[in-house]
């Protein structure tokens, strides 16, 4: 589909509030649940990335935009996509969505930065570079530094 990966989420009922809609926290690690799958389906994994080339990517900044409730029991479909490829840094964006009634969920970003065990700033080892830039990253349509919509 375009640059984008999909990972597909059954809402669990510990995900939920009282109100019984998801609680807004599990949008963030369902984003880490789509990068971690994009990044597999790209040939490779962070453990890997940490063990083999001492890269880790450190979350910088992270964006969610809510736009529709989500349910105990929905089945969601995280779409994940690379948006920016920098030097020291990668930027993704992400879809949220329910195919039952075609309704977008939510929306965002996570900027990471790429470091070493010792948390300092490195670059992005090329084979990961060139294995995120194998699709369609230039199109991509991710906010500009610092001005995430309010």
């Amino acid at each position: 589909m375009d640059g984008w990966h999909e990972t597909e989420i059954r809402v669990r009922y510990a995900e939920t509030d009282k109100m019984g809609i998801v609680h807004h926290s599990n949008y963030l690690i369902w984003f880490e649940a789509g990068r971690s799958d994009l990044c597999r389906g790209r040939g490779f994994s962070y453990k890997e990335m940490e063990e083999n080339d001492n890269a880790l990517m450190v979350v910088a900044e992270s964006y969610v935009r809510y736009k529709s409730p989500a349910y105990y029991e929905d089945i969601l479909n995280v779409r994940t996509r690379v948006a920016e490829i920098r030097s020291r840094s990668i930027r993704f964006i992400y879809e949220v969505f329910r195919p039952a009634d075609d309704t977008l969920v939510a929306e965002g970003e996570t900027l990471h930065l790429v470091t070493d065990q010792s948390r300092k700033v490195r670059h992005i080892p090329e084979i990961y570079r060139s294995r995120l830039t194998a699709a369609d990253v230039e199109s991509a349509e991710a906010f500009p530094a610092n001005q995430a919509p309010s």
